[in-house]
């Protein structure tokens, strides 16, 4: 890295009264504009297909859109990027992952399971089987995904606005620590995203997800033609820069350094390393089709066409977005630098924001490196708002269709009901998220999404394929496949180095871990498919006719149409 670069990165560590002053203005503006849409959004929601569905009104285009900002979420956006910046090959991982798992969601679950059902992923789960055990666990199921998602998120955001805000370990800001302003600001995200959900439903949370895409796309894109500009659009000489930044020199641009490590003398260890590897892939190739606030969105068109129109939308965008995640990781190596990035976040989460501010200084100084800074955390902040709408809706959703209409009232409740569950639902998932998020937010934010993925590849993925695909799957079945996978899931990332037993552990100072690998899905995966399987067969229920309905409704889109509750 050049001199006037390194200086630059350093000249921008620090977060000016002026940058303050900006970011406020910006993220009031923000604020102020999903608010508006939510209220908009609020007064044309009048029935629970309204709250859970959006109406099924929505294009392809704008269904592709919304589906991208879901997906594009903090994860991708400050965690993908600074795990580049940190780790350089092995955190361009994530972007592949992340990508490649849209066609496993494309070519086996979308246009099937918008057909099948009618809000959530239950209808499809208990469609051929005993109603209230099936939706039981899928709500169980939808709740413990979406919680781990929102951990991410939250995290995110207490990342952003430390930086935002210049809040530093041992200072003090608005008479609080720190710490204290992190916390109150994942505080404040949970107020917000439970606002969105209880006033505007589906509705709301689509628009603010498709205005959100727009403004990601276009922030992202314009950072990284700023980033590539300063090296004459030459990548080459950006990823040389970052590799000699990192201090790792050419092991920065080669795989090993942060995943599949070799430790010399310790053949066990390495192999651990490499399983770990396999298992992070898995978790984000097969997550994708497994995740709520992803499923659901195929309830929002009118047809089946326009569900895979709308895939084909969003791995378009998102195809796009990951190209721009490795000019943004490698070129805040490069220009923020290890050091700095660490020093602000040591998880790295803050890379992308601190990159849009050196550049900025760098074109034009503190003033517009301020406001560059503002517009990318803004930009990230409007992302992380609406992903954690879509993700409480999932789950509130599922609560209140699934588990209190369904299984309490035995299908006997009113819209009226429904809807005021799931408002209700929607404030508790969002007080649960918050006050896990203040104990994880030491990890990277795309770290704890691959978790989730994992959960979701494991408990749902399995049972959704074989309700689809299987003749002899029953209720058993259904049951041992998501509690198996989802028990094995959470068991074994609770007895990881995740939770104890590493100084970047949630717990730290206790070791209670004796799963070696961070990511479960390699064991947790097969588990739940075995479980699946194994239920199905020592059990004598089967009820072939079902099947065969299920089939033409998966082919023919009667499900979302008629009520999928019998």
């Amino acid at each position: 890295m050049n001199a006037s670069l390194q200086y630059l990165a350093a000249e921008t560590t620090a977060v000016s009264d002026t940058s303050r002053a900006v970011t406020i203005v910006l993220f009031s503006l923000v604020v102020a504009a999903t608010l508006y849409i939510t209220v908009w959004a609020s007064r044309r929601t009048h029935s629970a297909t309204d709250f859970h569905s959006g109406g099924r009104g929505f294009n392809a285009t704008q269904n592709g859109f919304a589906i991208a900002g879901d997906y594009m979420s903090a994860a991708s956006f400050l965690g993908i990027a600074g795990m580049i910046a940190l780790f350089g090959y092995d955190g361009f991982l994530y972007s592949i992952g992340f990508l490649v798992a849209w066609l496993v969601a494309l070519l086996l679950v979308a246009e099937l399971l918008r057909n099948s059902g009618r809000y959530t992923m239950g209808d499809v789960l208990s469609y051929r089987m005993q109603q209230r055990p099936v939706r039981t666990a899928a709500a169980v199921s939808t709740v413990t995904v979406s919680i781990f998602y929102l951990l991410a998120q939250m995290v995110g955001a207490g990342a952003l606005i430390s930086l935002l805000m210049g809040i530093q370990p041992g200072e003090t800001y608005l008479g609080m620590s720190g710490e204290t302003a992190k916390i109150v600001g994942i505080v404040v995200v949970g107020m917000l995203m439970t606002i969105y959900v209880s006033f505007g439903g589906m509705k709301g949370t689509t628009w603010v997800q498709i205005v959100k895409a727009v403004m990601l796309m276009t922030g992202a894109a314009l950072l990284v033609l700023l980033t590539l500009s300063i090296y004459g659009f030459n990548f080459g000489a950006l990823m040389s820069d970052a590799a000699e930044a990192s201090g790792q020199g050419a092991a920065f641009l080669e795989p090993g350094l942060r995943y599949g490590v070799e430790v010399a003398g310790d053949p066990v260890q390495t192999l651990w390393n490499k399983l770990d590897l396999i298992s992070l892939g898995m978790a984000l190739v097969l997550g994708t089709a497994g995740l709520p606030h992803i499923l659901i969105r195929f309830y929002t068109v009118p047809d089946s066409v326009t569900a895979r129109k709308s895939v084909n939308w969003a791995i378009a965008l998102i195809g796009t977005f990951y190209l721009f995640t490795l000019v943004l990781g490698f070129g805040a190596a490069a220009i923020v630098g290890h050091e700095a990035i660490t020093a602000q976040d040591p998880a790295g989460n803050a890379a992308a924001p601190q990159l849009a501010q050196a550049v900025g200084a760098h074109f034009g100084g503190e003033v517009v490196g301020a406001v560059l800074l503002a517009l990318i955390a803004s930009v990230a902040f409007a992302t992380i708002l609406s992903t954690v709408a879509g993700l409480v809706i999932a789950s509130s959703s599922s609560l209140a269709h699934d588990f209190y209409n369904s299984v309490l009232r035995r299908g006997k409740a009113t819209d009226v009901e429904e809807v005021r569950v799931a408002k209700i639902a929607a404030g508790g998932i969002g007080l649960v998220a918050v006050v896990l998020a203040v104990f994880a937010q030491g990890l990277n934010v795309a770290f704890l999404v691959a978790l989730a993925f994992a959960i979701a590849a494991s408990a749902n993925l399995p049972t959704i394929l074989l309700s689809l695909f299987w003749k002899r799957f029953n209720t058993r079945g259904a049951l041992s496949g998501i509690y198996g996978g989802l028990i094995s899931a959470v068991g074994l990332v609770f007895f990881s180095p995740v939770v104890s037993g590493a100084e970047t552990s949630l717990i730290t100072g206790a070791d209670f871990s004796w799963f070696p690998i961070a990511n479960p899905a390699l064991f947790s995966v097969p588990i739940g498919l075995v479980c699946a399987i194994v239920g199905t067969l020592t059990s004598k229920e089967q009820d072939f006719s079902k099947f065969a309905q299920i089939q033409v409704r998966a082919l023919s889109g009667a499900g979302a149409e008629k009520a999928a509750d019998h």
